[in-house]
């Protein structure tokens, strides 16, 4: 059968679904939930897999789920992903009063699009016609947050990995699957209504904790050692660095003090910060850590006291597929008009779809279907057929075109890439950084 027939079945299975994959997005809008505890988002996924009657696993990463639609024959497989996970901003007006959670990044959007085009492919019949499977795949904890919190999980084994990707990839869920996409929406800011390419920052995520020695801060201070001044001073290094910082590198280094006392009357004994090292090569963020925690360690040796510096795996930078992003780029053109796709440059944040890109081809462009601040309480989708039925629309459609005539495409995607580790390189980098932590 004819690629364009195909595509048309599904665009049209879609547009059928349009009121129940915006109601998708809709609803999990109203529940935000945070990393690696996203329970009810996790049931409302696992519900419309139970709908189409796929074969899946659940409570991967804790709250993940992975769904298969088999294709004809077997000859590859393409995930489709959306992220689980909101952010914190209490001030949002569909904040989670208790936790402050906020869809406030538009992942709810993602895994409205990820379920739509999953009914898009099953509606109409078109995954059976494909050489090889369509895997659906809902990823938990991509916002990197509550540090503390997934420390804890890690302490008590439940998770070897910060980010929702990361612990899949250690699991091997995504050792069957030969190309990864996911969408994510973006803030307007001109007519592109999409941008597909580019990369992104990777970072190390680190603890800090100052200890000095309580005393009674009025009536006799002398004998105390002041963590938050050893903390102050470690901040002050880090700011004196940032001229040492190459523009090219695109470093940021956005620490803050998580503890900085227990009584205004004692001398604080127990400072905690939290930071993030980022860059455009993971080369640069190291270099730029040696730095960081060299101004860490002089913020405690100038008052005396100690500092612990704890490494945390962060993300690595995204490296975009070229031909997967031209395929997916041609299917938006043909949706919204070529006048309306730009291409991605580099951006200052992450995300742990760089992790997966390291190891197997993957593209994460851009929706421009929000405007506001992104992770703030301004932050709004202000078109939803763009935010939830296009991104559907054009992730299924790239899948066809990934699949059909023997997976030819997918073949050719697979063999313009090199991958950067295997799974056990991966872990091995990982806890060769995680092993760098000092204590001074």
């Amino acid at each position: 059968m004819q690629v364009q027939e195909l595509k048309k079945r599904v665009l049209e299975a879609i547009d059928e679904a349009r009121k129940e994959i915006i109601s998708l997005g809709e609803e999990i809008l109203l529940q935000p939930e945070l990393g690696y505890k996203e329970f009810k988002t996790s049931a409302r996924v696992e519900r419309e897999f139970r709908t189409m009657r796929l074969e899946y696993k659940k409570n991967l990463a804790v709250t993940g789920l992975k769904a298969y639609l088999p294709g004809g024959s077997g000859l590859g497989r393409v995930a489709i992903l959306g992220e689980l996970d909101a952010v914190v901003a209490p001030g949002h007006p569909q904040a989670d009063p208790q936790t402050g959670a906020a869809h406030a990044c538009g992942h709810n959007a993602q895994v409205a699009a990820m379920l739509g085009a999953g009914i898009g492919l099953w509606r109409s019949g078109v995954h059976k016609e494909l050489d090889g499977d369509v895997v659906l795949m809902a990823v938990p904890a991509e916002e990197p947050v509550e540090l503390e919190y997934r420390r804890r999980l890690v302490e008590e084994g439940r998770i070897r990995f910060m980010g929702g990707k990361q612990e899949l990839i250690a699991l091997g869920e995504f050792e069957d699957i030969d190309a990864a996409m996911m969408v994510h929406l973006s803030v307007s800011k001109d007519a592109k209504k999409a941008t597909v390419g580019g990369t992104s920052n990777g970072f190390l995520a680190k603890l800090v904790r100052y200890v000095g020695r309580e005393a009674h801060a009025g009536r006799c201070p002398p004998p105390g050692i002041n963590a938050l001044n050893a903390a102050m001073l470690g901040l002050m290094g880090i700011h004196a660095q940032r001229e040492t910082f190459r523009d090219e590198d695109s470093i940021r280094v956005h620490p803050i003090i998580t503890r900085g006392g227990d009584l205004v009357n004692v001398i604080p004994a127990d400072v905690r910060m939290e930071t993030y090292v980022r860059g455009r090569s993971i080369e640069a963020v190291l270099a730029a850590n040696k730095k960081v925690n060299r101004a860490l360690r002089a913020g405690a040796e100038a008052i005396g006291a100690r500092v612990e510096i704890t490494e945390i795996p962060g993300f690595l930078p995204v490296l975009n597929q070229p031909l997967l992003s031209q395929l997916f780029a041609r299917n938006l053109a043909d949706l919204l008009g070529e006048e309306a796709i730009g291409t991605e440059t580099h951006g200052a944040g992450s995300t742990d779809m760089g992790d997966v890109m390291h190891l197997l081809p993957g593209i994460h462009p851009y929706i421009a279907a929000a405007q506001g601040r992104g992770h703030s309480e301004e932050y709004r989708i202000v078109d939803r057929d763009l935010a939830y039925l296009v991104p559907a629309k054009a992730l299924a459609l790239t899948a066809i075109d990934l699949l059909v005539d023997r997976a030819a495409r997918l073949r050719e995607v697979k063999a313009g890439y090199k991958a950067k580790y295997n799974r056990e390189e991966y872990l091995r980098f990982w806890e060769k950084v995680v092993t760098g932590g000092e204590t001074a």
